[in-house]
Order: structure tokens, then C-alpha cells, then sequence
């Protein structure tokens, strides 16, 4: 489980590079899945999704703005 926010979008921008990554070379998303994602971070393939329909990158921006007024 993420300790803060900031933290939990951080999770789920490594995940997504990971996955974007391993997608270029053709992989499936449930081979992605099964050998990439599950084995480091334990998390259901049904949060993948989730996490893949998360605009991190967006929402660190955001946090970051408000934390520097």
C-alpha cells in the first residue's frame, strides 16, 4: 500500500513505463502482466487496468504545484 499520494502515483508511473515498454516489443498485456508486473509489485490484473487509465504524470504536476504555494 502507497504511504501518501505522491507516493501511490509514483508506484503507478514506474508500473506504467514498465508496461509501455514491454508493449513496444509486442507482448500481450496478460504476459506483461504475468512475468513483468505481478512478480515485483503483487497487484491484481483488474488494478493494472486501473493504474493503466491513471494519468500519473498529470496528477504529480498538480500535487507538485500545490506543494510549492
Amino acid at each position: 500500500m502507497a504511504y501518501n499520494r505522491r507516493n501511490h502515483l509514483i508506484k503507478v508511473l514506474e508500473i506504467q513505463e514498465v508496461y509501455l515498454k514491454a508493449q513496444k516489443t509486442g507482448a500481450t498485456q496478460k504476459w506483461i502482466y504475468e512475468h513483468l508486473i505481478y512478480p515485483n509489485w503483487r497487484i491484481s490484473s483488474r488494478t493494472l487496468t486501473n493504474y493503466l487509465g491513471t494519468n500519473a504524470r498529470k496528477e504529480l504536476k498538480e500535487i507538485d504545484h500545490v506543494e510549492q504555494n
